[in-house]
């Protein structure tokens, strides 16, 4: 139904973008700009076959620029196979080929510089498209439902990807996408279930919403340092993903971000996230492993719902987090093993859902955490370089004894130095 009312909403605006034309020639319709040197492509008669576009076209006795194609030109031109956009066309106007079912091809040249909104959705026929590196911004659902698209490479004038704008090309098995690239909308890459891997560039700051919701057939995907927070939704229903990491630079994890991705085996959230979002992890079934950080004071409800393959959860906060029962709603934690910092099975047995775990085991000492809060990090190294020096103590040597060699010396501070930087 929503589907349905979109498309009469895109036909009534398209049908009221139309008018009629200045002028025909060879079978193509024109409007005369404003400038009175320049022309737009626009609605004539049904257009089919292969549609070459000039560069000029001589009306009257005049030679005009053709400087852009206009918002609806080709709109629902189903016998329309393939066209060329020649220099010194500039701009691809909103709905300009949608509904195009039968274009396998379009060659854009690299004057142009911007692709409207809708552009070529349900282009179900398209297979290949090359963007001009001239242009900067990829509109709206540009490319929505093209589901015979199987590659698209985003080339490095792109800032922005738009929302939806590539959402439902089903066929899509490979994206590359430039690291100029800053911003990718909500729902960008929804439902492209034949994507298998996607590396999203280092210039990116934030998993948008529903950015791969329905993307069943992703096995893995790289998030860079750079990205801060995952959206809502962000991977939805990606039941092939068996693996995720998580990089230390994101603060949260935003709901459903990653309900039902069943292949998912186990998960450690890095020690940067303090929230967890409603739904985030439920009913990953696959999920046998999970391990909480310390900076975590925030899991809301269903969190881990259904995850019914959990058999150990390594909890490493020192004072755990007040949550309520329907974190782990319909799993089995009765039979499940929790794990906890040094010191703090007393305080986990006494605080609710925490307590009804069938075990509460204490963790080993962490090696370099000499503080034991569950982190390794610079207030670490500065405590061993104090005791190195004869200017402090060490409650727990054991986790200073890096090398293990039962002596505590600069081998262990250049060891815990490496640990810190992740080397």
């Amino acid at each position: 139904m929503k589907k349905l009312l979109m498309s009469l909403l895109l036909l009534i605006t398209a049908w009221a973008t139309v008018g009629a034309y200045d002028f025909m020639v060879d079978g193509i319709a024109y409007n005369f700009n404003s400038d009175g040197k320049s022309v737009t492509v626009t609605y004539g008669d049904s257009y089919s076959g292969s549609v070459t576009i000039p560069a000029t076209v001589t009306y009257s006795g005049t030679t005009y620029s053709v400087t852009s194609i206009g918002n609806s030109a080709f709109y629902g031109c189903t016998g329309l196979t393939s066209v060329t956009i020649p220099n010194p066309v500039k701009s691809i106007g909103e709905r300009a080929f949608c509904y195009c079912s039968g274009l396998t091809s379009v060659t854009i040249s690299n004057s142009v510089t911007l692709i409207g909104n809708y552009a070529f959705m349900s282009c179900s026929s398209l297979t290949s498209v090359t963007i001009p590196n001239s242009v900067g911004y990829i509109a709206d659902m540009a490319f929505k439902g093209c589901s015979g698209l199987t590659s698209v490479t985003i080339p490095n004038s792109v800032t922005e990807i738009g929302n939806l704008a590539f959402s439902g090309c089903s066929g899509l098995t490979s994206v590359t996408i430039s690291n100029s690239v800053t911003l990718i909308g909500y729902e960008a890459f929804s439902y492209c279930s034949s994507l298998n891997s996607v590396g999203i560039p280092n210039s990116v700051t934030a998993i948008s919403q529903g950015l791969f919701h329905g993307c069943s057939g992703l096995t893995s995907v790289t998030i860079p340092a750079s990205v801060t927070s995952i959206g809502a939704e962000a991977f939805y229903g990606c039941s092939s993903l068996t693996s995720v990491s998580i990089p230390n630079s994101v603060t949260s994890i935003g709901w459903d971000a990653f309900y039902r991705c069943s292949g998912l085996t186990s998960l450690t959230i890095p020690n940067s996230v303090t929230s967890i979002g409603a739904d985030a992890f439920e009913k990953c079934s696959g999920l046998t492993s999970v391990t909480i950080p310390n900076s975590v004071t925030s899991i809301d409800g269903w969190a881990f719902s259904d995850c019914s393959g959990l058999t150990s959860v390594y909890n490493l906060a020192t004072q755990p987090q007040n949550i309520n029962a329907s974190v782990f709603s319909n799993v089995p934690i009765a039979s499940i093993t929790l794990f906890v910092p040094k010191g703090c099975t007393s305080e986990y047995g006494k605080t609710p859902v925490w307590q009804n775990f069938g075990k509460i085991v204490e963790l080993p000492s962490m090696p370099g955490d000499i503080n034991n809060d569950s982190k390794v990090d610079i207030v670490d190294m500065n405590l061993l370089i104090n005791y190195i020096l004869g200017l402090g103590e060490i409650d727990d040597i054991q986790s200073a004894d890096l090398n293990e060699d039962f002596n505590i010396d600069i081998k262990d501070l250049n060891i815990l130095i490496n640990l810190i930087l992740g080397i």
